[in-house]
């Protein structure tokens, strides 16, 4: 098995032809599953789409062989196997392996690690291909949502339950945003700016390069021990060369930086050590943490996000005793918080079930408009005078987007939608279709705001004659699985052209 980080935060689990892997305690063949954030994925621009990018991961001859898997329902297909025993649950007032909730929200996690560490070897810890005990409290029509909190992005899904077989069905298209933990970095960033000045800070990182990351690997260690409860300081180790550097920037010390400055929350340290207390460093979470609740208490008023009976928070970030303390505040009892142990592994081992099966999720939302661009007979009254195009003696409208589906709209998997067009010019050798996508729902032509092109179908007809007075090209689109597939077909001669389009956005 290979892993290829595609683009932070993606990625990918490479499972090559003939060779096995036993990740989540499944033992695949001859299948690749990548994995991509819901929210990042519009500027990651057909992350895998296209058979140049196909062809370095998988043989050219057998694209099929790769597919895309949204990370958050990959912890969705993982996380609804869980037994007791691999999780942690912050919705129970009761002790789930020695922990209680209503003690120490970290300590939870602390003994989560110490138990994947002792049952790392151990192939019965890991989910099998077989129904958890968590199963056993899902009953039909039992809605969840999935929250990954990564280090750059926040990804949420809602998926409900259907059973005996237990297929998904997505209620709400998954959404996310750019909240992930990297943000309470920027914060620590914008610290040090207010104390040493953002001009040091700039060159800093310019000429200490090496240096500087290692002051950000020395506040991860501290922000990893962050918590509501916590009374002591915390100190941050600064390197010989940003105190040195800064001696030489300035012409005097860092400790007299801190002094002169307005923020008494950091002390300096005689060990040489940035001392910060505890209020201060959670400080630093907050605007990250507060636009994670925003975006959760947006969801949770849809009406398709009613009686949700667990929240599954999955991802580095859901470590975080503070984001697991403020998902509490804010749910106050509504669902069940669980926390698989092995958080950082939940995606992977979701990836590689979905590779087993990709069919789990029997219906998706779309996350955008898609159509394609054609002209139609002009309307007076209804087009606008600026697309009319007269063409041997007919008026067209150009620019026309026909729309396929509509963004929100749910799609069951394999769910095709078929076009019948005719070429404007019977003497066309080529038939070139765009293929376009929008965030909005209502998409009159492909020139408005907020439209951009996701693909092209061009078929060549060239040396073939109709026998129809009109030539007849059909356009097809299959909807429901993570791309689309696209395909133009001359009904004359059956000559036909497919295409892989994202469905993940672009």
């Amino acid at each position: 098995m290979t892993v290829h980080y595609l683009s932070r935060p993606a990625t990918a689990a490479l499972i090559r032809e003939g060779e096995m892997a036993a990740v989540g305690g499944c033992d695949c063949r001859g299948r690749a599953a990548a994995v991509v954030g819901a929210g990042a994925s519009k500027d990651r621009r057909l992350l895998i789409s296209g058979e140049e990018k196909r062809s370095s991961m998988v043989p050219r001859d057998n694209p099929e062989q790769l597919i895309i898997a949204l990370e958050p329902e990959a912890a969705s297909i993982y996380c609804r196997k869980l037994r007791l025993h691999q999780m942690i649950d912050l919705g129970s007032k009761t002790a789930v392996n020695g922990y209680s909730p209503s003690e120490n929200v970290g300590a939870g996690m602390t003994q989560a690690k110490e138990h994947v560490r002792r049952n790392r070897q151990s192939r019965t810890f890991l989910v099998e291909n077989v129904i958890g005990e968590l199963w056993s409290e899902l009953e039909e029509g039992d809605r969840y949502v999935v929250v990954d909190c990564g280090g750059g992005t926040v990804d949420l899904t809602v998926h409900q339950i259907r059973l005996p077989e237990g297929h998904l069905k997505e209620l709400y298209k998954a959404s996310g945003g750019p909240y992930g933990s990297i943000g309470v970095d920027y914060e620590f960033e914008k610290l040090l700016c207010k104390i040493f000045g953002p001009d040091f800070i700039d060159q800093f990182k310019i000429k200490r390069p090496a240096a500087w990351v290692d002051l950000m690997i020395a506040f991860e260690s501290r922000k990893r021990a962050a918590a509501p409860d916590r009374t002591n300081p915390l100190n941050i180790n600064l390197p010989f060369s940003f105190i040195d550097y800064y001696k030489k920037f300035r012409g005097h010390s860092v400790e007299h930086a801190l002094r002169k400055s307005n923020v008494d929350f950091v002390k300096w340290s005689s060990q040489g050590m940035l001392r910060m207390n505890p209020d201060a460093m959670n400080a630093l979470f907050k605007p990250t943490i507060d636009h994670i609740i925003q975006h959760l208490g947006e969801l949770f008023e849809k009406p398709e996000v009613s009686n949700i009976k667990f929240l599954f928070l999955v991802g580095g970030f859901a470590e975080s005793p503070l984001l697991q303390q403020a998902i509490q505040t804010m749910l106050q009892g509504r669902c069940r918080i669980i926390i698989p142990h092995d958080v950082g592994l939940t995606i992977l081992k979701g990836a590689v079930l979905f590779g087993l099966d990709p069919g789990v999720i029997k219906v998706r939302r779309s996350p955008l408009t898609y159509g394609v661009g054609v002209l139609n007979r002009y309307v007076e009254g209804k087009h606008p005078p600026d697309k009319m195009l007269v063409k041997d003696g007919t008026r067209w409208c150009t620019d026309v987007f026909d729309t396929f589906i509509a963004t929100d709209q749910s799609v069951a998997l394999g769910e095709t939608v078929k076009r019948s067009y005719t070429p404007a010019k019977p003497s066309q050798q080529v038939i070139v279709i765009n293929v376009y996508c929008s965030e909005r729902e209502q998409v009159g032509f492909i020139s408005d705001p907020g439209v951009r092109k996701c693909g092209t179908l061009r078929l060549d007809v060239s040396g073939t004659e109709s026998p129809a007075a009109r030539r007849e090209i059909q356009t097809l689109m299959q909807f429901g699985d993570t791309e689309i597939r696209a395909m133009a077909v001359d009904v004359a001669t059956s000559r036909s052209v497919k295409a892989n389009i994202n469905f993940l956005g672009q």
